[in-house]
């Protein structure tokens, strides 16, 4: 057998109403959880320090003390020593008389030949006057070399050649002197160009302010086989 309710009892048919109900309690609840905040209980205790100990953050002020201004200099006083005008002075400068007359008389020193002789021992380079090959152009020492110079048999049957660089002085009376190589090639073409160099007629002399000078020359040999 069914047991039935009244309507009064029968909770079925608010149902829908009660379930809508509880729709908007719970989405308020959420809606008041969101907008719940923490406020502080007591407005008036901000800016205050609690259990800080106020001595512990005072920061001493440095002052930088001032130090004491550096010693005057030490004053130096000249003494002045103040002389009396009637003080005699016994050096007294003599001027001799340099005026001369007819019946002066001049001692002449002599000339040493010595120094003359140290002086023309001294080697130039360049001067104001150079030394020329009897006079003529600067190419006639190079024309006389190549026609009396003669190329050596043993250096022409090994196929040597090359350049070799002699050196020499033209002295004050215009002679030859000191002949030596400086850089050779072989000791025949060596050989060679020394005995054309020392049978070279004389020069004639450079000269320095006016006087003959022993001047230093570095002349190029070449040989060449045709």
């Amino acid at each position: 057998m069914e047991i039935k309710k009244t309507d009064k009892a029968n909770l079925e048919k608010n149902r829908g109403m009660f379930l809508q109900l509880g729709y908007v309690v719970v989405l308020g609840l959420v809606l008041l959880a969101f907008e719940w905040g923490t406020r502080p209980s007591d407005l008036n205790s901000l800016g205050q320090l609690d259990n800080l100990d106020l001595e512990e953050e005072i920061i001493p002020i440095t002052r930088q003390q001032n130090e004491p201004p550096p010693p005057p200099p030490p004053q130096t006083t000249e003494i002045i020593n103040i002389v009396e005008d009637d003080v005699e002075i016994e050096d007294e400068l003599i001027l001799d008389d340099t005026e001369a007359d007819q019946d002066t008389e001049i001692d002449i020193v002599e000339f040493d030949e010595d120094d003359e002789e140290v002086n023309e021992m001294e080697v130039f380079f360049v001067v104001e006057d150079m030394p020329t090959f009897q006079g003529q152009s600067s190419d006639a020492f190079r024309i006389y070399i190549q026609r009396n110079l003669k190329y050596p048999m043993i250096a022409q049957e090994n196929g040597v050649s090359g350049r070799v660089f002699v050196q020499f002085d033209v002295d004050p009376s215009g002679s030859i002197i000191n002949v030596v190589v400086v850089r050779g090639v072989d000791p025949s073409l060596d050989k060679e160009a020394l005995r054309v160099v020392k049978s070279s007629p004389k020069w004639t002399p450079g000269k320095q302010r006016g006087r003959a000078v022993r001047v230093r020359f570095t002349f190029p040999i070449v040989f060449q086989l045709q």
